[in-house]
């Protein structure tokens, strides 16, 4: 029998609402594998045990709530908690105490969540590492900027926790960590309460370990009913390889593992075919550059306007000390982006799904780089929902992701491929 912190979301819950488990047991385990590993794999930045403990122990006297009910989940800090402190992954902010929760934290706990603790992000959710480390291997990075997320959802601390993405940084930290991540189509789950720096792309995100989690954790999220998932075939499904434009940064281990992942699904009865990204995709990364490169610094006016000392000089250089944007090169960045989107819709009317590559490869080693968001950029700026699986391991024995992205507004059905592809694709 598994201990209570390395069951997955929905085992949890199901044992919970059976008597087989308590929230309050399920909590301490997790609070105790805190305990043992945090110490080095530094994900969490705030937690109250006494605090956590007392809401499972209340879940566990009062009437089901809702489909995560009792059952433990981590939020990113740069998502507001009345709870406990939110930094934002800046000095700035310590000791920062919103009023209020995040609406996507408010409804996850209407829905039985317990709420244990923040995580690690980067500064303001951008390039500037915080102490998280891998959990496979401490001398790498678990990518960012949900970094704490996906390393503490990885490393059984916790069964689910909120990331947020503006290009990669809910996709490459699952990956990077092994551990299953879900990039939202954009505005399905609410931002209200998140510290957003690009409002065009940030979409709130979530980690499990099992995609079965993710379904009950999306419902809670976003204050709607749960849908099971029904059981699909993966004979008959329509799946495009998409390379992407920037394939050649990808490293031959990751060519190698996708390829041999296409073999399977073929053998498996799916219809798997090539699909390129062309016409408005030519100038696709430089249009998206330009729409972050206007928001996130505006985003940061009050920061930079009073504590511009306190800023990192990571965050200036990258963000802020760049020739600005006009408006007019933003705004035609956007009309670039809606023909692209237009296109890639268009793109996903002959296929069910996409399969490309979570990131180029492994975790990079060392901690002041937390790796290339390229392969990501496409499912956030077209507002499409995106999961990465832990199907595979690198040489160097860390985890290698796969990941599948589907049309928009349709994240229940790419779920459920998810589900029946995953099996197939694993470790071939």
């Amino acid at each position: 029998m598994k201990p209570p912190n390395e069951l997955s979301a929905h085992e949890a819950a199901a044992q919970i609402e059976s008597g087989a488990l308590t929230s309050e047991a399920l909590v301490a385990a997790c609070l105790d594998r805190i305990s043992e590993r945090d110490g080095v794999v530094k994900a969490w930045i705030a937690m109250d045990r006494d605090q956590a403990l007392a809401q499972a122990r209340e879940r566990d006297r009062e009437p089901r709530r809702g489909p995560l009910h009792g059952v433990p989940f981590a939020v990113k800090d740069i998502i507001d908690t009345a709870r406990l402190p939110t930094g934002y992954g800046s000095p700035i902010y310590n000791n920062h105490h919103p009023d209020t929760d995040a609406a996507c934290v408010a409804l996850t706990m209407a829905n039985g969540g317990v709420l244990l603790g923040k995580t690690v992000t980067t500064e303001f959710a951008s390039r500037y590492p915080g102490e998280t480390t891998n959990p496979h291997d401490l001398n790498h990075t678990p990518g960012g900027s949900s970094s704490g997320s996906g390393a503490a959802v990885a490393d059984t601390m916790v069964p689910l926790a909120f990331g947020t993405q503006t290009v990669g940084s809910v996709i490459r930290p699952a990956a990077y960590c092994g551990c299953v991540g879900y990039k939202p189509s954009f505005g399905h789950i609410p931002t209200l309460g998140v510290k957003q720096n690009t409002v065009s792309f940030d979409t709130v995100g979530l980690y499990g370990r099992a995609v079965e989690d993710l379904p009950l954790y999306r419902a809670a999220a976003m204050g709607i009913a749960p849908k099971p998932l029904s059981d699909v075939s993966v004979s008959g499904l329509k799946i495009g390889f998409c390379r992407t434009m920037f394939w050649d940064q990808a490293e031959d281990h990751t060519k190698n593992v996708l390829a041999q992942a296409v073999d399977q699904l073929s053998k498996a009865g799916a219809k798997v075919v090539d699909i390129e990204l062309d016409g408005p995709f030519k100038v696709f990364e430089t249009i998206g550059r330009t729409v972050t490169r206007f928001e996130f610094p505006r985003a940061l006016a009050w920061e930079r306007a009073n504590h511009y000392e306190l800023l990192s000089e990571t965050l200036r250089s990258h963000t802020i000390e760049i020739p600005d944007i006009s408006f007019e090169a933003y705004t035609g960045a956007q009309n670039a982006l809606t023909a692209c989107r237009q296109r890639f819709a268009d793109i996903m009317t002959s296929v069910d799904v996409l399969l490309t590559p979570s990131a180029p490869g492994e975790a990079p080693r060392g901690l002041d780089y937390t790796g290339d968001a390229r392969f990501n950029a496409l499912a956030t700026w077209m507002h499409t929902p995106a999961i990465t699986l832990p199907a595979f391991t690198g040489p160097n024995g860390l985890p290698v992701g796969a990941q599948l992205v589907g049309p928009r507004n349709q994240d229940h059905e790419l779920l459920e491929i998810a589900k029946a592809v995953y099996p197939v694709i694993l470790n071939p």
